[in-house]
């Protein structure tokens, strides 16, 4: 079984829930923090084993390729005024793993942006890890869906648990319980009412793919929007191959949401020792 290595970060999207903030700067560069969200789904891949991140860009996503990059100038300010703690930080970006880019031309769904990256994904299995949803796990998400593909050989997608509510906005799962948190895929309907929806498991921007989706994205057909849809393609999948949802264990974040990255802002915050009292004693007085 060939061993998973290669993440794809799908960043090309333009980001128009967060206008105007995203007017000149690319939504995965929001902080959250100190930290830009694309950041802390780099080191969720690499605290996974993943080697390799493969960016599907667009033109307007230039900031996101410099970031990972060095920053020769800076450095040097950096190392002139004895700064070492903040260099060290500074280029540990650029050296946690190999980074390449593809550019996704045209905004034709999800399941085209992963096609794109097929020429450097090539004949193996692979993890796909959306811009802007963060999960926060003491075992990195992606880890522990690694480990039932380690052991299954086999799809795996990262779900958790949703309001009857919130169906609407996700992928869910119609589960065949394994154990206590991994279920066999019988199949994926993409965002159904509560009153349609099969279960309350959510695929929340985590995937364990086999290069048997590509055959699938390949043909092109499009869903919901006249796009290219990974949900559509997976559906199509499960129907002849076996797969699996692993249901992680920690918070999700959906940072694509206003309300949901101001909560993520704060999580993140309270776990800071330098932030937490006063944060704390803020919050409790507003």
């Amino acid at each position: 079984m060939k061993r998973i290595r290669k993440a794809v970060i799908p960043v090309a999207g333009l980001g128009t829930r967060f206008l105007p903030a995203t007017k000149a700067q690319p939504k995965e560069m929001l902080p959250l923090v100190d930290k830009p969200l694309i950041q802390y789904i780099v080191e969720e891949a690499v605290a996974s084993g993943i080697e390799e991140i493969i960016f599907v860009t667009s033109s307007t996503k230039r900031a996101i390729e410099d970031h990972f990059d060095r920053a020769f100038e800076l450095e040097y300010r950096l190392r002139q005024k004895g700064k070492k703690s903040e260099l060290d930080q500074l280029q540990q970006i650029s050296n946690m793993a190999k980074f390449c880019y593809v550019r996704q031309k045209s905004p034709k769904g999800l399941g085209h942006a992963i096609y794109t990256a097929q020429p450097l994904v090539g004949d193996e299995p692979f993890a796909v890890l959306l811009g802007d949803d963060i999960i926060d796990a003491k075992i990195p998400a992606l880890k522990q869906m690694i480990a039932v593909y380690q052991k299954y050989g086999q799809v795996v997608l990262g779900c958790t648990k949703v309001a009857k509510s919130e169906t609407h906005k996700y992928g869910i799962i119609d589960p065949l319980p394994v154990s206590d948190r991994l279920v066999k895929v019988k199949r994926i309907v993409e965002k159904p009412r509560a009153a349609q929806a099969p279960s309350q498991l959510a695929v929340t921007g985590r995937y364990v793919l086999t290069p048997e989706i590509f055959k699938i994205l390949a043909k092109g057909r499009k869903g919901a929007g006249g796009e290219i849809q990974l949900t559509d393609a997976l559906a199509v999948y499960f129907k002849n191959h076996p797969g699996y949802a692993c249901v992680y264990q920690g918070d999700y974040y959906d940072c694509g949401s206003k309300l949901e990255f101001i909560k993520a802002i704060v999580r993140f915050s309270l776990k800071r020792p330098e932030f937490k009292k006063e944060l704390k004693k803020y919050l409790k007085n507003i």
